[in-house]
């Protein structure tokens, strides 16, 4: 694992919401700080709502945390494309994070409960 990245979990319960729904919601959420950017709530896939996520044809490549695919939310009137993203075979040492994804906080409202 890249000696800057640190995951843990998340302390009390976390919310995400979109479009007046719950997306996320989960008392198990990890959270990942990579360097000296803020931290990033990474969710238990079963803790997500997945029928409001459809799989996008985005992807991208992280050096240290390996290729992530993302997900576009269908909120009730509208889309918001690539709004979460999963590692889903992250890189050695970051396996905490497989079956978990995040979300933009600047799409989405994350929250601590």
């Amino acid at each position: 694992m890249s000696d800057h990245i640190t995951i843990h979990k998340a302390e009390g319960a976390w919310v995400v919401r979109a479009g007046g729904a719950v997306i996320a919601e989960s008392r198990n959420a990890l959270e990942l700080t990579e360097g000296g950017m803020g931290p990033v709530i990474y969710f238990p896939r079963e803790d997500v709502a997945m029928a409001f996520l459809d799989r996008s044809d985005s992807s991208t490549a992280c050096p240290h945390k390996g290729v992530a695919s993302y997900f576009t939310l269908r909120a009730k009137s509208y889309d918001i494309a690539d709004a979460a993203w999963s590692y889903e075979e992250p890189n050695t040492g970051l396996e905490r994070i497989a079956g978990h994804l995040a979300f933009y906080a600047d799409k989405v409202t994350v929250e601590q409960l």
